[in-house]
C-alpha cells in the first residue's frame, strides 16, 4: 500500500503544476478581441487579432480583422505593427505595456489608429487616437484574450 503513495504524490504534484500553467494570462500570445469607445462611451471600432511575442519588445500581429465596418479602415487594406514590453510575470499573470499601430495601405498611410495600453493578465486597457483623411477621434479600449 505504501509503495503507491509515492506515485500518487508525484501525480498530485504534476496536476498542481499543470493547473498553474494554463492560458490564464501567462503571456500575451494568442487571440484577442478589442472594443474601442469614444469619450462618451459609444462604440467606435472593434477588432480581432492574434498576438505573438517575439522577444526584445517585438510583437507579431496576425489574423487582424475589424469586426465593425468603417470607411476609415477598409477591410483588407490595413497594416498592423506593435510592441510589447513585459514588466512582470507573477504567479503566471503577465503585466506590461502594449503599443499598436494600424495604418491604411490604400490609400497609402492616410489613416492611422494608434493604441497604447497596459497588459494585466488576459486584459489590456488603454487609450486610442485616430488621425487621417476624414478620420479622427480618440477614446479608450479594452482587449480581452479569447
Amino acid at each position: 500500500m505504501y509503495k503507491h503513495l509515492g506515485a500518487i504524490a508525484a501525480l498530485f504534484v504534476c496536476a498542481i503544476t499543470l493547473t498553474g500553467c494554463g492560458n490564464s494570462g501567462g503571456n500575451i500570445n494568442g487571440n484577442w478581441t478589442a472594443n474601442l469607445t469614444n469619450p462618451a462611451g459609444t462604440p467606435v471600432f472593434a477588432f480581432q487579432t492574434t498576438f505573438l511575442e517575439t522577444g526584445s519588445n517585438g510583437l507579431t500581429i496576425t489574423n487582424f480583422a475589424f469586426t465593425t465596418a468603417s470607411p476609415c479602415f477598409p477591410a483588407g487594406q490595413t497594416s498592423e505593427t506593435g510592441s510589447f514590453s513585459l514588466s512582470g510575470n507573477y504567479n503566471g499573470k503577465v503585466t506590461g505595456s502594449l503599443a499598436m499601430l494600424i495604418t491604411t495601405t490604400f490609400p497609402s498611410n492616410n489613416n492611422v489608429l494608434n493604441l497604447k495600453g497596459t497588459v494585466n493578465g488576459s486584459t489590456i486597457n488603454g487609450t486610442w487616437t485616430a488621425t487621417g483623411s476624414g478620420c479622427s477621434g480618440n477614446g479608450t479600449f479594452v482587449a480581452n484574450a479569447s
